[in-house]
């Protein structure tokens, strides 16, 4: 047997990080108005032998840079506001590949913001 569970996507730059069943696959992503939020609904099975795996999902705006080993998924529309969010799965961190140097800071910067960058580097 499965089931379909809704999950909200955090709207901050840090990435959603989530608690699935293997064998998980998302079947729909929205921006639901009386929330104010975009929410993810994953299919996944009920057996509770079946193990689980740590996932997380980030939202970008349209034009924001991503690295390529990120996942898209899907759009979520607001349907009364400019804004579209597109939802993609960050790679396990195994399996994503390391930036170095400039490199690493320039997607930092676009993805968290120039201020909360600094902020971060200067901890």
């Amino acid at each position: 047997m499965k089931t379909i569970h809704k999950f909200r996507i955090d709207l901050s730059r840090e990435p959603t990080r989530l608690t699935l069943k293997q064998g998980f696959r998302v079947v729909r992503c929205e921006y639901l108005v009386p929330d104010k939020g975009v929410y993810l609904w994953v299919e996944q099975p009920l057996n509770i032998t079946t193990p689980t795996v740590e996932r997380q999902f980030a939202l970008a705006f349209s034009g924001d840079p991503v690295p390529d080993s990120y996942g898209y998924l899907d759009t979520a529309l607001d349907p009364f506001g400019p804004e579209a969010y597109h939802v993609f799965e960050v790679p396990v961190e195994s399996e994503a590949p390391l930036l170095r140097g400039a490199a690493q800071s320039q997607v930092d910067s676009a993805l968290l913001g120039e201020a909360r960058y600094q902020r971060a580097t200067a901890n």
